[in-house]
């Protein structure tokens, strides 16, 4: 980083962003194999939400490569760089006050815990989303696993790449078993109980 650059302090603070929305700000991280149901997951809770009066945002890992991610491949040090840029960009939403939501696979523990580290400790809630192997290829929403299987997309995690499970997630869900409803009110419960929501 250039010595040239300087940090700009802003007069409206987090905090007072925060009261006007009447939360407390975080990152609602989704981790999980593909096809687990992170996305599903994500955009049902960001409904519930917003029906409920809160400030939110979604970051979703196929959009994201849209645009600000649109130049990163898939090989392992593409895949760090995206969540790098992910957890800055939800550390921006964090300081607006806003609930960020993040649905990416980010499969390394390492990447998590750098975007933990962006944020205060109690402003990064990793959400597991557990869902069976079997279950997420036999899905196959998009078809990536079939391309993976016939060898036509190289570093897939679970078929050529490892998926490194959350070792102490703050709210952990399995999603083959559970209804989407009552895996989206654990998570409202759990940013009730811990003053997330009407701070």
């Amino acid at each position: 980083m250039s010595n040239n650059i300087v940090w700009h302090s802003a007069q409206i603070s987090k905090e007072k962003r925060a009261k006007q929305k009447k939360q407390k700000p975080c990152i609602l991280w989704f981790t999980g194999l593909s096809g687990s149901g992170k996305s599903t997951l994500a955009n049902a809770l960001e409904a519930k939400l917003h029906e409920m009066g809160y400030h939110t945002y979604l970051l979703d890992g196929d959009n994201v490569r849209h645009g600000l991610n649109g130049d990163l491949g898939f090989d392992e040090a593409s895949r760090v760089e995206n969540i790098r840029r992910i957890g800055e960009v939800a550390k921006l939403f964090v300081d607006s006050g806003t609930i960020a939501l993040t649905a990416f696979i980010s499969p390394f523990i390492k990447d998590r815990e750098l975007a933990r580290t962006l944020v205060e400790e109690s402003e990064f809630i990793e959400i597991f989303v557990d869902t069976p192997f079997e279950v997420c290829e036999q899905r196959d929403p998009k078809g990536l696993y079939k391309k993976a299987r016939a060898g036509e997309l190289k570093n897939f995690t679970g078929i050529d790449s490892p998926y490194e499970k959350p070792t102490n997630p703050e709210v952990y869900l399995l999603n083959d078993k559970e209804d989407i409803n009552k895996n989206i009110d654990k998570i409202i419960t759990y940013l009730k109980n811990n003053g997330y929501l009407n701070a």
